[in-house]
């Protein structure tokens, strides 16, 4: 995101490409460009492995606009081994997905949670590398941290009594469109005998506004409620949920303002809003029943797990 993102993506460079389309959300796909517009900060670029065509002889053009592009991430030259909440992007379907290693299995094989799909694949370590951002101008981490565990991500503890019983609150996240990357609180009003669950939201009206939203959902949709933690400060870079539209919605913080500030940045909508530090809470995955804290990256500096903030390492 800095200023001019024009004049490093010149034509014939390889970049990766993102979309905000529904199924191909969380996903990077290699292109190489084929045309720039710096005047309205969008590029033409070419797919290398999607296609225009059924027959997949014609690679797929599209102008995007440059928000959507970034350069390919740096590869590690050693073999990589990884760990239990370590993020990383898995090869699939032609292109790199995020996702979060929720099991590490013998032969180099690795089980991996998806947030976008909500599901749970297996991929050998070759499919997989360190899941990196790219933030103005520089790779967040950068290369030179492999050996200092820059994606760290700790397991909390979490009891599993008492998860989902009527009446309890519970968060649910829905996949249509204008919903994606949030979570909206409601009351569990019963589990139903195919293993999907009852809801009513507590911020959400039905059409006619007479009454709260009733919904039924299945597994991948409903949590707990997140644990509730007093936090002094967030910082650049770190992942936060934010209460906005009724919900929490998953960002990152792009800047530090003053007076408990902070300007986050939203993927799902591309969109950047100033928030309190009252409207912000620190972002965690509910995963295999256990909440797990996303890595923290302050600047180059290797993120802790959570918990243990103040023993951050700088390389």
């Amino acid at each position: 995101m800095s200023d001019d993102l024009t004049t490093i993506f010149k034509p014939g460079t390889e970049v990766e490409v993102s979309s905000n389309d529904n199924g191909f959300r969380g996903a990077w796909y290699t292109a190489i460009i084929i045309k720039t517009k710096p005047r309205n900060k969008t590029i033409q670029v070419e797919y290398n492995t999607l296609m225009a065509d059924e027959a997949g002889t014609k690679p797929l053009r599209e102008t995007l606009n440059v928000v959507q592009l970034r350069p390919l991430p740096p590869r590690e030259k050693n073999v990589l081994e990884f760990k239990f909440s370590d993020e990383v992007d898995a090869y699939y379907n032609d292109g790199w997905w995020e996702g979060v290693v929720t099991e590490v299995l013998p032969g180099n094989r690795y089980s991996v949670f998806f947030r976008a799909t909500r599901e749970q694949l297996e991929f050998s370590g070759t499919q997989l590398r360190i899941h990196r951002e790219w933030f103005y101008g520089k790779w967040v981490p950068p290369l030179d941290q492999q050996d200092a565990e820059a994606y760290i991500s700790k397991e909390l503890n979490a009891s599993n009594n008492n998860k989902f019983i009527k009446g309890a609150t519970v968060e649910v996240c829905s996949d249509e469109e204008g919903f994606y990357g949030a979570w909206f609180t409601a009351t569990l009003l019963e589990q139903l005998s195919n293993g999907n669950f009852k809801i009513q939201y507590k911020t959400l009206r039905n059409d006619d506004d007479t009454a709260f939203l009733i919904e039924t959902v299945d597994s991948n949709h409903i949590r707990p409620c997140p644990p509730k933690e007093a936090i002094d400060h967030f910082r650049m870079f770190e992942e936060v949920d934010a209460m906005h539209n009724d919900g929490w919605w998953v960002g990152v913080v792009f800047k530090v303002l003053s007076r408990q500030r902070y300007e986050v940045f939203f993927r799902a909508t591309d969109e950047e809003i100033v928030f309190k530090q009252s409207d912000l809470r620190r972002h965690l995955e509910w995963i295999n029943g256990k909440w797990v804290s996303s890595s923290s990256l302050y600047g180059f500096a290797v993120a802790v797990p959570y918990g243990l903030e103040g023993t951050t390492t700088k390389y």
